[in-house]
């Protein structure tokens, strides 16, 4: 017993143990356990630049028209939402799966129709595509490399346009990458659910840009059979799942348009016998290669993009060398010659590594990537620059590598020449492609190039130095390695200094592009118009066409059936109302027939077709222009004093009254 007068010390609690890992996560700004402290901090600054050159001009992103009207009628209509219309009455689908314009309707049902609320998914699409690359390039290269990928590749310029844009290749780009981030997960340990995973998201990638997502696949499937860590027959039936997997999601939509009947689904467009594989494989697909496929319209993909820049620069659509053309190359390639170095040097840094090498297959699964974009980019017809993003991740990464291990290469007695060697051709190509557009930021381009090639200098001059003793690092000793390395991180920056103000353009309004046409600085679609912002309101003669429409609708189904897509696009735009495209996007496309035109007369469902506008010529022997004689001969004119429309549409009246 105490005495009196004690004090009795109460026991002190037991301590609570904080799960470092819950820590971190609730302190995101802080680096896990596994990186350098100063990771995480430069990636969420690299997260927010992506972000800031994404969404910068997102209030002025335009539309792509024919794709926005989509986008409306999806937002306004389930059940174009599920078959991807192109009209609110769900008639006839886009040219296109409609994978990519999902997120889109969806925001558009969220925040109302408005070109931002149509970007800003892609602007989200962009910033995690960023922080994905990181991710997989970190595993695979370290940290130093992850962050120097992230950078590239956000602020290459197409990347940085197409990112701000409602445009499919931002949902394509993300699914790929995280498929990347999936197999080579999966690699390290031969998953197989992974490996799926990895396949589920090339899937998704293909709802979004049709064949263009395979591209991958050649590249995934080698190197798991050459280097996943399992045993012959594991590695045939892994591949032999994720491909079934890949197939499954890719083709889920032709399947869903295929076992639907025809009248109770959309046309689909591009076709002339309503089939989702022709418009996928052919219209989509062989077309782009001058291959044309029965059943389907011709496309016209094989003439040279008529929205390029009218500039000497600008390369033909159809060239073989087009990839290395000022006009494509300032757009996707100011990084050739670092990616190049970059897989050349790490296939031989890891040639005699052991089968299951995860760094070698890393340069694998990259370079495949890499190989097969290029070989098939440079046989198709290219009409537009946002194609080549899909580019943009394996360059990014490769190019990363090659400044790592250049840079690791100055204290390797073999390789001290390697940095400078490569600063010094990417050096060269970066003065090659700003030369062809000298005028555009030269206060920046000449001091930045001159600035490297003194760097590079100077590194020559260390590397030739002798040595003090043989086991001295090559760059003099730690006393002076300092300076060197700063030397070294100067001229690899100011080399690089000249893409990354190309993709910080787009900042400028004048080179941010369009929602049809993206592109980053002089060698994009400079002079081009950005897409108008009020195309959600209508103009007062089409007001007032509406209003008439819509007075003497008389419960019709459609308010009017109109002659191109194009001039539906300036109703349903701004009003969501079930306008009927004739002819689908060329014109050409039988949908509707002029039996079922008559059909939807006769039954009430449609008293107005205005002709006229922009398109819907089709041709002669067209249903287009047979539906067009027939209105000329069978409904009475309205007025343009009795609509109120002006005079460029011919506003005629079918069925009873007519």
């Amino acid at each position: 017993m105490a005495d009196a007068g004690t004090v009795t010390r109460a026991q002190p609690a037991p301590e609570r143990t904080v799960d470092p890992t819950r820590a971190s996560r609730l302190r995101f700004w802080r680096s896990p356990a596994d990186q350098p402290r100063w990771a995480r901090p430069a990636l969420l600054a690299v997260a927010a630049l992506a972000a800031v050159v994404f969404g910068w001009q997102v209030r002025h992103a335009g539309y792509a028209e024919y794709y926005a009207v989509a986008v409306r009628s999806m937002s306004v209509s389930w059940r174009a939402f599920l078959f991807g219309a192109l009209d609110p009455g769900a008639t006839v689908t886009v040219d296109k799966l409609a994978g990519a314009f999902l997120p889109q309707a969806l925001a558009a049902r969220v925040f109302g129709f408005h070109p931002w609320s149509l970007a800003l998914p892609q602007v989200v699409e962009g910033v995690v595509s960023v922080l994905v690359l990181y991710r997989l390039v970190r595993r695979w290269c370290g940290a130093p490399a992850g962050l120097l990928a992230a950078g590239m590749f956000a602020l290459t310029p197409i990347v940085a346009s197409m990112f701000g844009h409602p445009m499919e290749d931002a949902a394509l780009t993300l699914c790929l990458v995280l498929a990347a981030d999936a197999f080579v997960a999966a690699l390290a340990g031969a998953r197989t659910g992974r490996l799926a995973l990895a396949g589920v998201w090339v899937g998704l990638g293909f709802q979004a840009k049709m064949l263009q997502s395979w591209l991958v696949l050649p590249a995934f499937a080698l190197t798991w059979l050459a280097f996943a860590p399992a045993s012959r027959r594991r590695r045939l039936g892994q591949v032999a799942l994720a491909g079934a997997a890949t197939v499954a999601v890719s083709l889920a939509w032709v399947l869903l348009l295929t076992v639907v009947p025809a009248g109770d689904r959309p046309y689909v467009d591009g076709t002339t016998n309503d089939s989702a594989s022709a418009m996928v494989f052919g219209y989509n697909g062989l077309d782009r290669f001058g291959v044309h496929v029965p059943g389907t319209v011709e496309s016209g993909f094989t003439t040279p993009d008529p929205a390029g820049p009218a500039d000497a620069a600008a390369s033909p659509a159809g060239s073989w060398h087009k990839l290395v053309d000022p006009g494509y190359a300032t757009q996707i390639g100011w990084l050739y010659p670092l990616a190049l170095a970059g897989l050349v040097v790490g296939l031989l840094r890891h040639r005699r590594a052991g089968r299951t090498d995860p760094v070698r297959a890393g340069f694998a699964v990259w370079g495949g990537w890499l190989a097969t974009a290029v070989v098939v980019f440079s046989g198709m017809t290219l009409t537009h620059r946002a194609y080549l993003a899909t580019l943009a991740p394996p360059l990014a990464a490769l190019a990363a590598a090659g400044v790592v291990l250049s840079w690791r290469a100055l204290r390797d007695r073999w390789a001290t020449w390697l940095l400078p060697a490569v600063v010094l051709v990417q050096l060269a190509w970066t003065a090659h492609l700003a030369g062809r557009y000298a005028g555009f930021l030269p206060w920046l381009t000449w001091p930045a190039l001159a600035t490297a090639a003194a760097a590079t200098v100077a590194l020559v001059v260390v590397v030739r130095r002798p040595r003090r003793d043989a086991g001295a690092p090559v760059v003099a000793g730690r006393r002076t390695e300092g300076p060197w390395r700063a030397v070294a991180a100067l001229g690899v920056a100011a080399v690089l200094a000249v893409p990354a103000a190309w993709g910080l353009s787009v900042l400028d309004r004048r080179y941010a592009g369009t929602a049809f046409e993206a592109g980053a600085g002089p060698s994009g679609p400079v002079g081009l118009a950005l897409d108008a912002d009020t195309t959600d309101t209508l103009t007062a003669p089409r007001r007032r066409l509406d209003d008439y429409l819509l007075a003497h609708r008389d419960g019709a189904r459609y308010v009017a059936a109109t002659s191109s897509w194009r001039t539906a696009s300036q109703f349903v735009l701004p009003t969501g109302q079930p306008f009927l495209p004739l002819g689908g996007y060329s014109g050409l496309v039988p949908q509707p027939t002029l039996a079922e035109l008559r059909a939807l007369v006769d039954a009430g469902e449609l008293r107005f077709v205005l002709l006229g506008g922009v398109g819907g010529l089709g041709t002669t022997d067209s249903e287009l222009s047979r539906i067009m004689t027939w209105v000329l001969s069978s409904c009475r004119e309205v007025p343009a004093a009795e609509h109120g429309g002006g005079d460029e549409l011919l506003v005629h009246r079918c069925g009873p009254g007519s």
